[in-house]
């Protein structure tokens, strides 16, 4: 089929998909991004024509490959690296154990397939001394690990550098000494490298100016791997800084990708915020890319001008490839989930999550509460639109307070919203909505609504941009609000980021999901049964 699309839309990865890597192998595009706290760990997409892009797999999906319990919000899985070379995909990634305060424990690893789609391998570790590590293939077979070292000592640049070091694929370690490579420009706070090789150059691509609003693509080149590093002199070859007004803000994270058709693109890390003062960005940070050229200085620009992302670019001049559209509504049928699914930093086993016990249904056995970051009985999709809405309906029977299910609004173990059916000694069986506010635990339901023991309740939340409203039905038909109209602005990186005399407490690097969850403190995993999830986009 002819292309049929003046120009591809950004952001094309839409809601929490940030850190992109691209890579493509003969007529398929492959991107991966970061998934943070939620597994299975990287989401990997396809594409075909740069315009219609396809949630894939993601291969980080057993133990042995992620143990996430106890990381912290916004730990596990940074900057992923996605690479081809001799018939093989290589994902480098870092698995974040703590992030907040002077330290940081970031241990990277490597894993390979033959397939995209897996199986892949259990991984081999490779260093800690800092994040964002990437894989570069030499002309001459030889394997190098780059990544940022991170500083702990005071009166010190955090962002030591970056750093190169020699892998060797035969012995499975890095071999050889590692290699200062560069210090960045004047923008600072250095990462995300990724080399590439250009008539006689290396080309090293950064990440600098941090993740939020000041975010940039920052380019350097040597004639020799090791160095030294010229910085282009016209600086960033790509940022929204200085342009708040542009849809596409925290343009950042870049990695750069030759067609077949011999065009030039990067994929980038980008933010929309919502049209308020804060700006808060509650669909989290997404994925764009920009159509590139080269200058006769050598140095990569925007083919449109300018270094500001567009919303618009030209596609490539190849076949249009679109996707079937996915359905609105999982009824969990046929024996396994559907891959909008994402649980907190543990397998989706039958120990806490079945599809066969009740077939056509889903049943969650509680376990820890809401703010645990060990065994959390919640699946959830990102929120991938402003205007949106999510429905469920849900079968439990509370014995006890210590008992609650239903449908929850969540960015972090720190702040959520969530619509629970739960149980109180006077009350009886009832809806309310719980929420944590940075750590603070609070009721926004004045009067719980009371429901008849083992009855089915439907549930729903309805986002319009900044506002949040859940509602439900005893009926399925007939719709009540529950609780005030909520700030959904609050479920995002801005609002979850806390910064004390110099240092971040808490990170956010996430993004909303919407959740279906159950809890039982008492330990007795008390099951929910989900007939149902249906999310639909109103934008």
């Amino acid at each position: 089929m002819k292309q049929q699309l003046p120009y591809i839309q950004n952001p094309i990865l839409r809601g929490f998909n940030p850190d992109p890597s691209i890579v493509r192998v003969g007529d398929d595009f492959y991107v991966a991004t970061s998934t943070f706290q939620w597994f299975p760990g990287v989401q990997i997409h396809h594409s075909r024509d740069l315009i219609h892009w396809q949630l894939l797999t993601r291969p980080l999906d057993r133990l042995s490959q992620l143990n996430m319990l106890g990381n912290p919000d916004s730990g596990g899985v940074w900057a992923p690296c996605l690479t081809y070379d001799n018939h093989l995909f290589y994902l480098i990634y870092t698995d974040v154990k703590s992030h907040a305060g002077a330290y940081k424990d970031t241990h990277n690893y490597v894993v390979t397939a033959h397939d995209i789609k897996g199986p892949w391998s259990d991984p081999v570790y490779l260093n800690s001394s800092g994040f964002d590590p990437s894989l570069f293939h030499d002309e001459d077979g030889k394997k190098w690990l780059v990544n940022m070292q991170w500083d702990y000592r005071k009166d010190r640049d955090p962002f030591n550098g970056i750093y190169l070091q020699e892998y060797s694929e035969e012995e499975q370690r890095l071999v050889g000494p590692s290699y200062l490579i560069y210090q960045g420009s004047e923008l600072g706070l250095t990462e995300g490298p990724h080399l590439y090789k250009k008539d006689g150059y290396y080309y090293l691509m950064v990440a600098e100016g941090g993740t939020s609003y000041e975010h940039a693509v920052t380019l350097a080149r040597s004639k020799a791997l090791t160095g030294p590093y010229e910085t282009d002199p016209s600086g960033a070859m790509l940022t929204a800084y200085h342009n708040p007004e542009a849809t596409l803000q925290k343009a950042g994270h870049a990695s750069l990708v030759h067609t077949q058709s011999n065009e030039w693109y990067i994929v980038h890390l980008c933010g929309r915020p919502l049209k308020t003062e804060d700006r808060r960005c509650n669909l989290g940070r997404e994925t764009a890319i920009q159509r590139c050229k080269w200058s006769e200085g050598g140095w990569l620009r925007l083919a449109g001008g300018g270094n500001t992302p567009l919303n618009e670019i030209q596609p490539p001049a190849l076949p249009w490839h679109p996707f079937p559209a996915p359905s609105h509504t999982d009824h969990f049928e046929g024996g396994a989930l559907d891959n909008q699914w994402q649980s907190l930093r543990q397998p989706m086993t039958e120990q806490w999550l079945t599809l066969t016990e009740r077939p056509g249904y889903l049943r969650l056995r509680g376990m820890e509460s809401p703010n645990s970051r060990f065994r959390h009985s919640l699946i959830g999709r990102r929120q991938q639109a402003f205007r949106c809405e999510a429905e469920t309906s849900l079968e439990f029977e509370p014995g006890t307070y210590q008992q609650l299910a239903g449908l929850t609004y969540y960015y972090n173990s720190q702040n959520y919203y969530y619509l629970r059916l739960g149980y109180d000694e006077k009350a009886g069986t009832n809806l309310a909505i719980l929420a944590n506010d940075h750590g603070v635990y609070h009721e926004h339901t004045a009067e719980p609504v009371p429901v008849r023991s083992g009855a089915r309740v439907y549930l729903r939340l309805v986002i319009q941009d900044r506002w949040l409203q859940f509602y439900y039905s005893l009926n399925g038909s007939e719709w009540f609000a529950i609780g005030p109209e909520l700030d959904a602005s609050k479920i995002s990186d801005e609002y979850a980021t806390h910064l004390v005399d110099g240092y971040f407490t808490d990170w956010g690097f996430t993004g909303a999901f919407i959740g279906l969850c159950a809890h039982d403190l008492s330990g007795g995993r008390k099951a929910a049964d989900f007939d149902y999830f249906r999310y639909e986009e109103k934008e």
